[in-house]
């Protein structure tokens, strides 16, 4: 297939990739959430150019090889028209030479930065908006220099590690060890003993879901939360609530959306939010709004590359997405967030774990 090529009559379907199972899971029900809400809310006005949306799930977190066979499969019978979501690294890895040429594909995962792949579109945060601000943040303002990496054994926290080290310099940190374990191994009973033989004054944790639930845990249980400054750039508010309120403290993470923002648009997405799911609906958080702003990301996407094709607007050749998301701006609650290349750029803020929720400090 070698072009999008719908009826307008049909409906815009969206591969929606996310994590139902493994560490990444605790995820999973927010996402859902929130892709309920905007799928009602597009479908409520125009839906994209004029189809009504149609989200179809992926279970992300499979191994990445099935799921980029299912994913193959459908867009193969021609029941994909674009695909998006939160998923890990090693998962976009796969999908992108699956998609390329074929159909958008917007990443909305935080990840190691350095995808340039045709077609694919990078809306999450990378070490360079995300890490480094963070860790000099920290520097300045807690003296933090010496630190220990634990992080899964995938991409983006052995590439993101890497990254670091490099700018260890300029960022005036040193990183004092580091230790890596296999997905799904966040209890491994090494990773507070290591913390805490290497004389580092905070961990850099790179680990996902329910894995850093785990190594929080275990890390409180060693009574080491007190003494040494927890950073992720990975973390949300399911997790400090499966954490538990001891395991929190002393905890840090930066991230483009919080739930505790109080701009105006952020304020206005929790609110619509709560009234589409509910009181007892999951955590919103940022895994989850970064599936509402890939399927914005989409609708955009496609208007501009329709406009490039005003003659056949719905016979779409995929280089016309590639020339589209150059310079596409994005309004909501993460802020202004504006494509270069290939690659969106938005604010980061700073936040502290407030027992279940983000007290957020500064943007960076």
């Amino acid at each position: 297939m070698s072009q999008v090529s719908r009826a307008a009559a049909s409906g815009f379907r969206i591969g929606m990739v996310i994590p139902l199972q493994g560490p990444g899971g605790i995820f999973g029900p927010s996402c859902i959430a929130v892709c309920q809400m905007v799928e009602q809310e597009l479908n409520a006005v125009d839906g994209v150019a004029g189809r009504p949306v149609e989200i179809v799930y992926v279970d992300g977190g499979r191994r990445p090889a099935e799921v980029a066979a299912e994913v193959a499969a459908l867009v193969d019978d021609g029941r994909l028209d674009a695909v998006t979501g939160w998923h890990i690294s090693s998962v976009r890895r796969r999908l992108a030479p699956v998609l390329a040429g074929r159909i958008p594909y917007v990443y909305t995962s935080l990840f190691e930065g350095g995808e340039h792949a045709p077609g694919v579109y990078c809306s999450g945060e990378t070490p360079e908006q995300q890490v480094f601000p963070a860790m000099s943040w920290l520097r300045r303002n807690l003296g933090i220099r010496r630190w220990h990496v634990v992080g899964a054994r995938y991409m983006w926290p052995v590439l993101s590690m890497e990254k670091t080290i490099r700018s260890a310099s300029t960022l005036d940190i040193e990183i004092v060890g580091s230790t890596f374990v296999e997905m799904g191994e966040g209890t491994d009973p090494r990773l507070p003993f290591d913390v805490a033989h290497s004389g580092c004054d905070a961990v850099l944790m790179l680990l996902v879901g329910q894995d850093a639930v785990a190594f929080n845990r275990s890390f409180a249980a060693a009574g080491l939360q007190t003494r040494i400054t927890r950073y992720s750039p990975l973390m949300d508010e399911n997790m400090l609530l499966a954490s538990g309120a001891d395991a929190t403290e002393n905890l840090y993470c930066s991230a483009s959306y919080f739930s505790s923002l109080t701009s105006a648009d952020a304020l206005d997405f929790l609110g619509r939010y709560v009234a589409a799911a509910g009181v007892a609906a999951p955590a919103l958080n940022n895994m989850a709004q970064s599936c509402y702003q890939g399927v914005h990301t989409l609708v955009e996407l496609v208007r501009r590359a329709r406009g490039a094709h005003s003659r056949d607007p719905d016979s779409l050749d995929p280089s016309a997405f590639d020339a589209a998301i150059d310079g596409l701006v994005l309004e909501g609650p993460r802020g202004t967030v504006r494509y270069h290349g290939n690659q969106a750029v938005q604010r980061v803020n700073i936040a502290r774990a407030d027992v279940f929720d983000f007290d957020v400090i500064e943007t960076l």
